[in-house]
């Protein structure tokens, strides 16, 4: 099991319906991540996230997105533990990472006020000489249910993964409406993009959750109760999207510029968020070669961007280069590099659908070729003659040219199927056949 557990930071609970709103939020936004998202001893959100790790790019990147967002939700830095409580008690502690070792030392060292089983009944168990959950556990488990009650018991088996996790899930609702108590009244309207911003990431939660998009929504806010009469109780600014989305980045920056036109007629103590136009929205495809008739990207930017997730030396592109020989016909480079200029086109003569990495050498029997019985030439020959002027170093380091005078036939083998080969003179003025690609 992989949980997380989030605790509202100082400035989130201002009140005590802050903290109801913060916790509302943070659970609404977990459950695009999983439905098994809970709200425990009403301060804390519990979300258990190990079945949807492989969705979400693996454990640490999960682990990473949660962390990242969970600051603008006003929410402490999350822990995770291998079961809900003991992720609790290290949130209280301020403890992040409680998956390095074993959960029993993990919960262990968790002091008595990590848990509020163990909390309520601190003064007692401090006199009877415990300080760690290390110390109750020692302690006879009939006595323990007797004096205490058998609450703390299966709080402590939960804690120790002894007993199944179980809480009352948290229901993903059928309409977004999030609330915002500010933590001081605003007099600028372009101010409240800071707490709209929380609203809109629980927005988008809700909107992955549901595989939903949004086409519009509306900002609402309350007046400070201190304003003049003219003032009114509040105002609202309703949002419209060209298309479906839940980009948090789009749908910010789209309100930041309706923001600027919009002037306060007396500060703001709350904000409200509601979505009003919500559609299904078709999910993007995590497949690494995009289907081309969901796309009209062109072809340059998907090499590009399959380039950019494997490598630029693991994606590849031919281009074709003014030479006749086979071997050195195309070039393969990285896909964003260009040629240079536009190539000479290839010679009008026939070209196998498969080229061999090495030319092979055949078997000749009275100067007909051999593979798998003997060959039949279809057309032919085609001289192709060149390369005098490249050479490049052998093993003993001398340059060696790599000059090529070969008449290329089309065979057929009732064994191979349609070969392409050619014949040439080697340096002992011998005759010799070699096969070098492969008709489909």
């Amino acid at each position: 099991m992989l949980w997380a557990a989030l605790l509202p930071q100082a400035e989130s609970s201002i009140s005590s319906q802050s903290t109801n709103d913060a916790l509302h939020g943070a659970a609404t936004w977990a459950l695009q991540f999983t439905p098994r998202v809970a709200v425990i001893e009403a301060s804390a959100v519990v979300l258990e996230v190990s079945a949807s790790t492989r969705l979400f790019g693996g454990r640490r990147r999960l682990i990473q997105r949660v962390a990242e967002e969970v600051p603008d939700l006003g929410m402490n830095a999350p822990s995770w533990a291998p079961t809900s409580f003991a992720a609790l008690g290290l949130s209280r502690i301020g403890t992040v990472n409680g998956l390095s070792r074993p959960l029993a030392a993990v919960v262990d060292a968790l002091p008595l006020s990590a848990l509020a089983a163990t909390a309520a009944h601190e003064g007692m168990l401090a006199r009877l000489g415990c300080r760690t959950l290390a110390d109750v556990r020692k302690l006879p488990r009939g006595g323990v249910s007797r004096r205490f009650g058998a609450p703390m018991l299966a709080a402590l088996d939960q804690a120790y993964g002894q007993r199944p996790d179980e809480h009352p899930w948290v229901l993903l609702p059928e309409t977004f409406h999030a609330r915002l108590e500010l933590m001081s009244r605003v007099d600028l309207a372009a101010a409240m993009l800071f707490g709209a911003r929380r609203l809109l990431l629980q927005l988008c939660g809700w909107l992955a959750a549901r595989r939903c998009g949004v086409r519009a929504y509306t900002l609402s806010w309350c007046h400070d109760a201190m304003r003049s009469k003219t003032a009114g109780d509040g105002g609202a600014l309703t949002i419209r999207t060209a298309e479906t989305t839940r980009d948090l980045e789009h749908l910010s920056r789209l309100l930041a510029e309706h923001l600027a036109h919009v002037t306060l007629l007396a500060p703001v103590g709350e904000l409200q968020l509601c979505a009003d136009d919500v559609l299904p929205m078709e999910e993007k495809s995590a497949a690494l070669l995009p289907d081309p008739g969901q796309s009209s990207e062109s072809l340059n930017l998907v090499l590009e961007r399959i380039a950019a997730r494997l490598g630029p030396d693991n994606v590849l592109r031919p281009h074709l280069a003014e030479d006749h020989r086979m071997e050195w016909m195309v070039n393969w480079q990285p896909a964003d590099t260009r040629p240079a200029r536009r190539p000479a086109p290839p010679p009008n003569i026939p070209q196998p659908t498969f080229a061999l990495p090495a030319p092979l050498r055949l078997a000749a029997k009275g100067n007909r070729p051999l593979y798998q019985g003997p060959l039949t030439l279809l057309s032919g020959p085609h001289r192709v003659e060149g390369g005098w002027w490249h050479r490049l170093p052998n093993g003993a380091g001398h340059a060696e040219e790599q000059t090529a005078v070969r008449d290329y036939y089309v065979a057929l083998s009732e064994h191979a199927g349609v070969l392409w080969i050619y014949q040439t003179r080697l340096e002992s003025e011998q005759a010799a056949w070699f096969l070098q690609g492969i008709f489909a």
